[in-house]
């Protein structure tokens, strides 16, 4: 296909911006012919005559270019237009077609969110990476953080989101929802997500956050006691659980005290690895307030979001290609 002069301009600049990189990135450790053989056969077909449906790999990408960079459907519609890396990445050529617009994007949102691929996606990049040899089952580190949300009753009901609830954390009241994360404790990558109000404590969605084959799992000290809850008995798991801030002030300075320090560090520095896809989702993804009413459709985002920063993050550790597996 022939090139445009603005994409020859484009191509010809001394300076690959942050952007282009990102993009790259992204572009390099997703796994597309899987994705797209996932969503295939739920994407509508051309029957009879009017307008063809726009193609599913375009779609796709202008989806994910949605997701990692926090824009609306309007927004990254409007991205595309002003990006010439977007537009690269999404594979559209103003010369010759338009983009698609904000409500076929928020339909093939739709598509995902009623047939749960969100959640097949994120399974299907995480067989994609334990197949390269990237996510271990030895050990997981659970951990969870609040997304906030809006807070207005300026709406039609005229009430806040009945599925939010508010937490206190230290001193502050934050309104939103949960994240919770089981990660591996080997690569950091996530391998569980659980969705819950904010309200709800972390302690009692730790048994939901293992894949059952850890003989080891790690929590700070919100998982205090997790070990005697009813679901987590008969479990073949040791759980290595924070020592609270109190008590480990407390410790006396002696060589016994030094020990107990010296491991409460070790497991600190261990657990660190569950903060990476929360900044990823958070800081990179611009991820820190839900964009959706109610649980269902934030839920289906944050699969998808948590996938990617599998990706991201195995991309920046790790060579990932078709002939060779990561060590």
């Amino acid at each position: 296909m022939q090139k445009s002069f603005s994409d020859l301009e484009y191509a010809a600049k001394k300076k690959l911006t942050r952007r282009d990189r990102f993009l790259a990135e992204i572009d390099k450790v997703t796994p597309w012919s899987q994705l797209h053989q996932l969503i295939e056969p739920f994407y509508p077909k051309v029957v009879g005559a009017g307008r063809p449906p726009v193609g599913l790999a375009r779609m796709l990408r202008m989806y994910v270019a949605q997701q990692c960079f926090g824009l609306s459907d309007e927004g990254i519609e409007d991205a595309i237009y002003d990006s010439q890396a977007i537009r690269g990445f999404v594979g559209i050529d103003l010369n010759r077609e338009s983009a698609p617009d904000a409500t076929t994007l928020l339909k093939f949102r739709r598509l995902l969110e009623k047939n749960e691929l969100t959640r097949k996606i994120f399974d299907t990049i995480n067989g994609h990476l334990a197949e390269k040899g990237l996510i271990m089952r030895e050990g997981t580190i659970v951990d969870a953080t609040l997304i906030a949300a809006s807070p207005s009753t300026k709406n039609k009901d005229k009430k806040r989101d009945a599925e939010m609830h508010q937490s206190k954390k230290g001193n502050d009241w934050h309104f939103g929802l949960k994240a919770h994360i089981g990660v591996d404790a080997t690569s950091g990558l996530t391998h569980t997500v659980v969705v819950t109000a904010g309200n709800v404590s972390d302690v009692t969605q730790a048994h939901a956050l293992l894949h059952g084959d850890e003989v080891a799992a790690l929590g700070d000290a919100g998982y205090q006691g997790v070990e005697k809850r009813e679901e987590n008995q008969g479990k073949a798991v040791t759980w290595h659980v924070a020592m609270k801030r109190s008590k480990r002030k407390a410790l006396p300075n002696n060589k016994l005290g030094r020990r107990m320090e010296k491991l409460e560090h070790l497991k600190a520095s261990v657990r660190a690895k569950v903060e990476h896809p929360f900044h990823v989702v958070k800081n990179l993804f611009r991820h820190r307030k839900v964009r959706y009413r109610g649980l269902a459709k934030n839920t289906a985002q944050l699969f998808t979001l948590f996938g990617f920063a599998n990706l991201l993050l195995v991309g920046r550790r790790f060579t990932i290609s078709e002939s060779r597996v990561a060590s």
